[in-house]
């Protein structure tokens, strides 16, 4: 019981860093989209949130292989969670404007 207590701070800094990361490509694409020059939105917040993320799984596991599986399955559930929230976010907005869009046929 004690061993999994010690392992809680791992997962949950392995949540934020996935919703670091997986949200700030989200907002890069939102932004990168709009820009006139995207590579530079692309390629500085690929370098950022890789970076980011990287020292955090190496200050979190401190040498322990299982600190840094559990900080691994906590960023992979962050990617789960904020797929989830941006697809549903988005999913209603889509919907409208296909169905518009559809051919008339009798």
């Amino acid at each position: 019981m004690n061993e999994a207590l010690s392992l809680a701070p791992a997962l949950l800094s392995g949540v934020l860093l996935g919703a670091l990361f997986f949200g700030g490509l989200w907002w890069t694409v939102q932004k990168g989209l709009s820009s006139k020059q995207p590579a530079l939105w692309f390629l500085g917040s690929l370098l950022l949130r890789t970076s980011l993320a990287m020292a955090g799984f190496y200050s979190i596991a401190r040498g322990h292989w299982e600190r840094l599986l559990v900080c691994l399955f906590g960023f992979v559930m962050a990617r789960l969670i904020v797929t989830g929230l941006t697809r549903a976010a988005q999913k209603a907005p889509y919907v409208a404007q296909e169905a518009s869009h559809a051919p008339y046929s009798r």
